[in-house]
This record gives structure tokens, C-alpha cells and sequence, in this order.
């Protein structure tokens, strides 16, 4: 069963590549006290996903004027994330879930991502998208079963209004 409204989110800590390297990052330490915006994609270098970061990225100062921060959480290794945000113009924290254990924490991984395209690869992050208050709790849930369907921001935006 996925995560809700109402719960606690689950702690996790992850890879991103910052300028000295690879970094470790926390979500508790993410939401301790500040508004969170948590994203997950299937996988980098994929149209769907680089057209949702990159709009994220454009309109990043909707979300931090409602004093939040932004973070995407891929399957891909942080170096691939890298490369994607550099091509792309990313400017969110990516965060590497290379063995998918926040996917799965958070109820959104898929059991077989794309079958029928023969992307038969298990753990496969849903498209998804949580609001995590400062204390931890879960404000807002979006899971996409649809690898294709994104996120419903101004509902998110609303949401991060009300905090």
C-alpha cells in the first residue's frame, strides 16, 4: 500500500552529485522544518520526465516564494542524473534510488515498468508526486500508474499555499 495523506513519511537517504562529488542526502533532514516537494520519474533522459523537471526548473520560484524546496528521485545513478541535468537544464537536487528502496518505501514502484514496450525492469519509480510538511507528515499523494500522466501542480502548488 502506498503512502497518504495524513502519514509520516518514510526516511531515506540518497545519492545526488554535487560539485565535490557524489553527496549523501537525507529526506528527514530535507523536511526538518520546511516544505518539501518530493518527485518521482521512472528514469532520466526519457521525454516525459526531462518535460516535467524542466518545467519545475522554469517555474522553481513558484515553489520557493511558498518557501519550498524541490527534490526528483530517479532510478538512474547520480552520474546519469548528472549528464541529464547538464543537457537538459535541470536545476532541482536529483537524487539517486539506484536500488529503488525510496520507491519502494513510498509505494510507487512499479513490479514490471513497461511490458508491453519490453521494459520489463522491476522497482521502476511511478511517476509521482508528495508535498512533506516541516514536521515529516505527508500533505499531499500523487501516484500516476501512467508513465505518461504528470503530476497535477497547481494542485500541489494549493496545497504548499495552505502550509
Amino acid at each position: 500500500m502506498g503512502i497518504k495523506v495524513g502519514d509520516q513519511a518514510p526516511d531515506f537517504t540518497l545519492t545526488t552529485l554535487g560539485a565535490d562529488g557524489p553527496e549523501l542526502v537525507t529526506l528527514s533532514e530535507q523536511t526538518a522544518g520546511s516544505k518539501t516537494v518530493l518527485l518521482f520519474v521512472p528514469m532520466a533522459f526519457t521525454g516525459v520526465c526531462t518535460e516535467e523537471f524542466c518545467a519545475v526548473t522554469q517555474g522553481l520560484n513558484d515553489y520557493t516564494e511558498l518557501g519550498a524546496k524541490v527534490l526528483g528521485v530517479s532510478g538512474d545513478n547520480p552520474f546519469a542524473q548528472a549528464a541529464w541535468a547538464e543537457k537538459e537544464g535541470i536545476g532541482i537536487t536529483l537524487l539517486s534510488d539506484y536500488e529503488h528502496e525510496a520507491a519502494k518505501a513510498f509505494g510507487v514502484a512499479y513490479e514490471s515498468f513497461l511490458p508491453d514496450k519490453n521494459l520489463t525492469m522491476g522497482g521502476v519509480p511511478k511517476r509521482s508526486a508528495f508535498v512533506i510538511d516541516g514536521k515529516g507528515i505527508v500533505q499531499y499523494a500523487e501516484v500516476n500508474d501512467h508513465p505518461g500522466d504528470l503530476p497535477n501542480f497547481d494542485a500541489i502548488k494549493e496545497t504548499l499555499k495552505g502550509l
